[in-house]
């Protein structure tokens, strides 16, 4: 028995020794010796990521037929490709004796590096055949030829064109056979040697079975996951555990690959961040001039917040002279917000044009129509489309996208407190959304950058020139069963070239469709703003953003709330004018003034009579000519305000005790002396009061104030949008001091009755 386990080990021993042997005998090669050859016609998105990738790890790459007018057919959608062999035949012609170089035939529109030369020869030298095609696990282009494959044991079956690798005397043999048609498929020519069992032997042809050095995404996005490192960014194949050198998004996964493109080789990593975000850029300090860029705005359903929407348009931190504007507003009820926005700043932008409800204009025309009007204008340089509903807090952000200077370039931009944005991460087999696995990351910004994304909506820039040379049709908005932007971003992701309708050849139509694929970014860099919801808004109020404390409440808070609030937590920013009487800012002028407004439009104000049916019992003891909140449906949304703007201060001035925040009477009084110019002595019936200025006296009214008579205190000169808070029962007795001309407003609230 020891004897046999002795001979096993000794066994084993020589094996490892031959081994280790035939290993050290088998030198690596120079990078030198590796020579990549792609076929690119023009310089398209994807081209210049296949180069940039190459020149991160140092390629040598020559292109074939760049400038050549394509003619290999429609490659994406069918067969074709022809034309691809035929330039790599006449390349390997003058290559054809070299035996130690290596070539690399790859794809260049949808194809990526992930490693380097070094590691793609180590491989192939490991794979110790003469020539190594990619594999897939899907017949293309004549599944009757399935049969005719070499089964395998492991990994995949079937032939990809889009990788080859091998010895430059052996590519040659293998291209030298070409003699059909530019249009005909290069995958079936390719197919058709490797099938043939003696030029399989001869030639020492085999596939990279388990994605080595190629990876096809077609039929296999569940086999790889991105795997990082702190150098770079790496693509793993989960089922044959290997790390691919060359990823190619053939057939309908050229998103994905895009996907995967926003990290490898170095997009993005968890370290470093963004490499790449910086490429390329434009810096707008060194130019002569600004460039002219027409804004479309477009507003093609009820939005809250318009005003706050054009005022931020107005304080962009651009020249002014070099911003066209162009509306379209599908809306009568905003035609008043236009025309003041209009009469203001009329003078401020080079052009202002307002197409209207009137002209009956479907979205999908209004927005070619607005970038029709950059097309056609030589001095356009960029398109900024912007829907209503976006709201920019950053001021930059018009340079900000110019300077990143790519094609088509969005802010990202959410909805406050939800992961609802302007891109998807992705798109279903179908068309429509689906969630990329780093959308939520995008959203929240832990993942900050500029991504490349399959669709894009709201609020984007597109360069003049693009429009003129690229996106030249003018019904980019219109495609059937998509809303105007998801055909936008489908016609730029299947962008092609093809000739002209006046070609002297039109038979020939259908074989020159390039696909360019233009690619489309967001950047989530710096903060730009939010998208406001639309969705609930009702316009049958006079001030209809009132009412939007519940879907909006940012916009809310900042078009309502006055800017000081928030020092009253931080300053102790208030004032105590009588004992327990606290004075303090709640709301803006603008605020004070819409709620006024909404009253007088109302305008059945109650008079000051003791009946009163509005209330339990019918009877006021201590009437105000008034307007309850309830009876113009805001009862809800005042509540609400108590209990997210006052029940906070309520508690930092009477330590202790925490409000309900509810109130029965909830209501804006009037005081004229012709109605009723003052108000008697008298306990509210609540815990606590607020009263809050809703105008100026000296400007608006003339006298009121407040008395308190326990204290022998009055306040009589009140401020616009500060509020009293002070003790309803018991201590704090207290009377409307008279108003002695024009007319006074205050809102008051008998909270926790």
């Amino acid at each position: 028995m020891e004897y046999l386990t002795f001979v096993v080990l000794l066994w084993f021993s020589w094996v490892q020794f031959i081994s280790n042997s035939a290993e050290s005998s088998q030198q690596p090669f120079p990078t030198e010796k590796l020579l990549v050859l792609t076929v690119a016609t023009q310089e398209t998105d994807g081209y210049r990521r296949f180069m940039q990738s190459a020149d991160y790890f140092n390629y040598t790459v020559k292109v074939l037929g760049m400038g050549e007018e394509w003619r290999g057919g429609d490659v994406g959608r069918s067969i074709g490709g022809g034309q691809k062999v035929r330039l790599l035949k006449e390349a390997m012609e003058g290559l054809r004796d070299q035996e130690d170089l290596v070539v690399l035939s790859v794809d260049s529109y949808d194809l990526i590096f992930a490693g380097g030369p070094e590691e793609i020869l180590r491989k192939f030298q490991e794979a110790n055949h003469k020539v190594l095609f990619a594999a897939e696990g899907l017949v293309w282009p004549d599944k009757r030829l399935q049969d005719k494959y070499p089964s395998v044991r492991s990994g995949k079956r079937f032939l990809n064109s889009g990788g080859i690798i091998g010895y430059a005397p052996y590519v040659t043999k293998i291209v030298e056979q070409w003699n059909l048609h530019e249009n005909d498929d290069d995958q079936l020519f390719y197919t058709k040697i490797y099938l043939d069992p003696q030029q399989r032997e001869s030639l020492n042809m085999t596939l990279d079975h388990k994605s080595q050095i190629f990876q096809n995404l077609n039929g296999a996005i569940d086999e790889v996951l991105l795997k990082f490192g702190t150098e770079r960014v790496r693509v793993r194949n989960t089922v044959y555990d290997t790390l691919p050198v060359v990823v190619h998004g053939n057939a309908n996964t050229k998103m994905y690959l895009n996907y995967l493109g926003n990290y490898i080789p170095n997009a993005w990593n968890y370290e470093r961040g963004c490499g790449v975000c910086d490429h390329n850029m434009v810096d707008l300090s060194q130019l002569e001039e600004y460039p002219t860029v027409m804004v479309g705005v477009f507003i093609e359903q009820p939005t809250p917040f318009l005003s706050q929407f054009f005022q931020r348009l107005a304080t962009l931190d651009y020249p002014k002279h070099k911003l066209n504007v162009f509306v379209h507003n599908n809306e009568v009820y905003h035609e008043r917000h236009i025309q003041k926005f209009w009469e203001e700043n009329k003078d401020v932008f080079n052009s202002f044009k307002v197409v209207g409800p009137e002209e009956n204009l479907s979205q999908g025309e209004a927005r070619n129509m607005g970038m029709g009007l950059c097309r056609k204008d030589p001095g356009c340089d960029y398109y900024l489309s912007m829907d209503a509903d976006v709201m920019l807090t950053n001021r930059q952000t018009l340079k900000i996208l110019i300077e990143q200077n790519r094609k088509i370039i969005g802010p990202l931009v959410t909805r406050h407190g939800k992961l609802w944005s302007n891109f998807w991460g992705a798109l279903s087999l179908d068309g429509y959304y689906a969630r990329s696995e780093d959308y939520i990351d995008i959203v929240q910004s832990k993942r900050v950058g500029v991504w490349n994304i399959p669709y894009m909506a709201h609020i984007y820039l597109i360069k003049g020139e693009v429009l003129r040379n690229e996106l030249k049709e003018r019904k980019h908005f219109v495609l059937e069963k998509l809303d105007p932007d998801m055909a936008l971003c489908r016609h730029a992701r299947e962008l092609t070239n093809h000739r002209e309708k006046d070609s002297p050849n039109p038979e020939t139509f259908h074989m020159l469709r390039v696909p360019k694929g233009m690619f489309m970014y967001i950047t989530n860099r710096h903060e730009f703003g939010r998208l406001i919801s639309t969705a609930n808004f009702n316009t049958s109020h006079y001030n209809s953003d009132l009412w939007q404390i519940f879907e909006n409440p940012m916009d809310w808070k900042e078009k309502y709330i006055h800017p000081n609030y928030t020092r009253i937590f931080t300053e102790n920013y208030l004032e105590e004018p009588c004992p327990d009487v606290f004075w303090f800012p709640v709301f803006t002028e603008r605020a004070c003034d819409e709620l006024v407004e909404e009253m007088e439009h109302y305008g059945s104000w109650s008079g000051g009579n003791h009946e009163d049916k509005r209330i339990t019992g019918g009877y006021e003891t201590v009437p105000t000519d008034d307007i309850h909140m309830k009876q113009i449906g805001y009862d809800k949304e005042w509540l609400h305000f108590i209990r997210e703007f006052i029940s906070p201060v309520t508690l930092k001035v009477f330590s202790g005790y925490y409000t309900k925040g509810y109130a029965v009477m909830n209501f804006v009084v009037k005081y004229t002396p012709g109605r009723q110019a003052y108000l008697r002595p008298h306990h509210d019936s609540s815990t606590f009061t607020i009263n809050v200025a809703l105008n100026s006296k000296g400007t608006d009214f003339q006298g009121g104030g407040c008395r308190f008579h326990r204290y022998n205190c009055s306040v009589d000169s009140p401020r616009k949008g500060w509020s009293f808070m002070h003790p309803g029962r018991l201590t704090h007795l207290h009377e409307g001091l008279p108003t002695t001309n024009g007319t006074r407003y205050i809102a008051v609230s008998f909270i926790d009755p």
